[in-house]
């Protein structure tokens, strides 16, 4: 379910936030960087952590939220200001997604989704019209978009995708089914990647509105309450020609948008680490047991002494990917790599943190445990745990193990 901001009732509590930065990472990002940092976690602090525990126990998509993450720039940042991105570089977008996901996982979703495999897309292998078209609409939040890959029988193997786009004389016809769509019940767009003719695989740009498209949402997740999940469903839906990215077909296009959006996780994952252990942190100076704050407690501090250097690992590694995604130099590898590990951190980080919470962590009085179940979807989506170790023996070995 979406809900307007008057409807979602917002804590008195403050969020009283500070990243760690053990290594002085702050002072490997310029000037420009830090600013946009700052703001985007004011704008975290005031309007998304007062509301996103109650949107998440009762699974309430801020939907207000998408024209305020509009107005931040947070869509599409590497976007050209021609089009009405912001123009900036990716480690600016890094650092975007790494407070927004601070905030929440789900609220990262909605605009990594935007701009990396929505608006991404259009501007790479869309036409001159559709960028005008679209673009600047989705910067705004004026429209949101989706994205469609996944399919109920192809998950990691999106090769085998059954969603086919047939040619009917000045038009086409899409038929098939996504699942697992972020953004779907709310978008009025959707990236959708289907099977032509050829049987190579193109992007098409289809809007809602369109007969025979509908756009059926996920029910019951314990994971990413916050965001809007669902599926897409085209049945013999008419779409203008006008209407496909002719700039690249193959699998290799939509990968692309991958790269894109694995990327902004790496950093994302680095920012729920950081909440986690920050709560972790300041509850262990607070809660005292046998007399004493239990951060005296040897254990305790070896949890946290643990957290902060896999925090610091992970800062570092994202700040040099970020480096080679601007020279153009990031590969898929080493983009899997920062994603795969960077998660794998971040979980492990708020299931301890959640230990040192006792029963206090498993509660909405503190966001660990939404942020564990957040994770749980952020380990699988934009390619499994594993399918990135495979992508990285790959490059290792140069042999491909799952196919």
């Amino acid at each position: 379910m979406n809900s307007n901001s008057s409807d979602i009732p917002r804590l008195q509590k403050v969020d009283t936030y500070e990243m760690p930065d053990f290594y002085g990472i702050e002072d490997l990002l310029s000037s420009e960087q830090r600013l946009i940092r700052s703001s985007v976690r004011d704008f975290v602090k005031q309007e998304i952590s007062p509301i996103i525990e109650h949107c998440a126990q009762n699974n309430i998509f801020p939907s207000h939220l998408v024209k305020k993450f509009g107005e931040i720039g947070a869509f599409g940042p590497f976007i050209p200001q021609t089009y009405g991105g912001a123009g900036l570089d990716y480690t600016s977008y890094g650092v975007i997604m790494q407070e927004i996901e601070r905030g929440d996982s789900g609220m990262r979703s909605t605009a990594s989704v935007q701009g990396s495999l929505v608006m991404f897309p259009i501007y790479e292998f869309g036409t001159e019209a559709q960028r005008q078209k679209y673009l600047p609409k989705l910067a705004t939040g004026e429209i949101l978009g989706c994205f469609g890959l996944t399919e109920p029988n192809h998950g990691s193997n999106p090769s085998g995708m059954e969603t086919r786009l047939q040619k009917k004389g000045d038009h086409y016809l899409l038929n098939g089914a996504k699942m697992w769509i972020s953004n779907a019940p709310e978008a009025d767009i959707a990236i959708v990647w289907a099977k032509n003719d050829e049987n190579r695989i193109v992007g098409v740009i289809v809007e809602r509105g369109m007969e025979g498209f509908s756009t059926p949402t996920t029910h019951n997740k314990w994971s990413l309450r916050a965001s809007c999940t669902g599926e897409l469903v085209f049945d013999n839906v008419q779409v203008p020609a006008e209407n496909i990215l002719i700039g690249k077909t193959g699998l290799g296009a939509p990968m692309k948008c991958l790269d894109s959006a694995r990327y902004g996780i790496a950093w994302g994952a680095i920012g729920v680490a950081m909440d986690c252990y920050e709560t972790a942190r300041k509850y262990a100076l607070e809660r005292h047991q046998f007399n004493k704050p239990i951060a005296s407690f040897q254990l305790m501090q070896k949890k946290l002494a643990e957290m902060l250097t896999e925090i610091t690992k992970a800062q570092l590694l994202a700040w040099r990917l970020g480096k080679l995604k601007d020279e153009g130099k990031a590969t898929t590898a080493q983009i899997s790599m920062a994603k795969r590990n960077n998660v794998e951190i971040a979980l492990n980080i708020a299931r301890e943190a959640r230990q040192m919470l006792g029963g206090m962590g498993i509660t909405g009085e503190y966001p660990i445990m939404r942020h564990m179940a957040n994770l749980e979807s952020v380990i699988t989506y934009e390619g499994t745990h594993d399918i990135h170790l495979l992508i990285l023996g790959k490059e290792i070995t140069g042999i491909q193990a799952f196919v």
